[in-house]
């Protein structure tokens, strides 16, 4: 590894497993120090070198108590999500209420609690997952879902351009679908709801990939840790499609 993060601090949450895992990994390997945060603790457990820390990004009072403990950082990575399977008809408020928190309000937080150490620094990286399911493209049973990073794109937006001046940089990453134990679970639930093999539930994700393939959670990292480093000091407030061609 270059080192491509040597001496920045770094929060990721959601670090316990999928894309918020490797990306706490990678940018382990290239020489942040990170705070690998997640609700269930244990699954943190392996990421080497990483503070691993307890942290549920549904409550104000945690997010506020541990940025305070933290400190002023350098990175963002908002990674936390759900994806809410159905249409319209099948999205009740809890649903709504829900994916909204999760998906979207705990960026708000995260980012509320986070920005004005890296103002203070005069600078800062803060790197939103949303997904390719949003205002890139909808897709059929993905409402709420896309609805929620349509909303992180609108939020990335608006941090971009209200902060700029003050060495503030925000950027979405939409991934196409990544394998991923959160991935593995969806496809039981879709096979056991429509009576199929889960093989089959799995070909029915493939297929909607262009490339023929799923994505890895790495190659997300990996442009994680591009948007999270100097190297991308000229960009903000852009959307970052890694997709396999998704949204063609």
């Amino acid at each position: 590894m270059a080192k491509r993060l040597q001496g920045k601090v770094a929060v990721v949450t959601a670090a316990g497993q999928g894309i918020g895992r490797a990306i706490a990994e990678a940018f382990v390997a290239e020489g942040a120090t990170v705070y690998a945060t997640d609700v269930d603790v244990t699954k943190l457990e392996g990421i080497a070198k990483a503070k691993k820390r307890k942290l549920d990004v549904l409550s104000d009072r945690q997010v506020a108590n541990f940025a305070e403990k933290v400190g002023p950082i350098d990175i963002l990575v908002n990674a936390a999500g759900f994806v809410h399977h159905g249409s319209i008809l099948e999205c009740d408020d809890k649903a709504w209420d829900f994916s909204f928190d999760l998906n979207v309000k705990s960026m708000h937080r995260m980012t509320k609690a986070f920005l004005p150490g890296m103002i203070a620094k005069g600078h800062g990286s803060i790197v939103n997952i949303a997904s390719g399911a949003s205002s890139v493209r909808g897709i059929p049973n993905r409402y709420v879902y896309g609805a929620t990073k349509a909303a992180v794109i609108g939020l990335t937006k608006a941090v971009a351009a209200d902060f700029i001046k003050k060495g503030i940089r925000a950027n979405a990453i939409c991934p196409g679908t990544i394998q991923s134990p959160s991935l593995d679970e969806r496809i039981k639930d879709l096979a056991k709801s429509q009576g199929i093999t889960e093989q089959a539930a799995r070909q029915a994700f493939i297929d909607r990939q262009p490339m023929g393939r799923l994505g890895t959670a790495p190659e997300i990292a990996a442009l994680a840790v591009y948007l999270g480093s100097d190297e991308a000091s000229y960009s903000t407030g852009q959307i970052y499609l890694a997709d396999g061609g998704f949204a063609l």
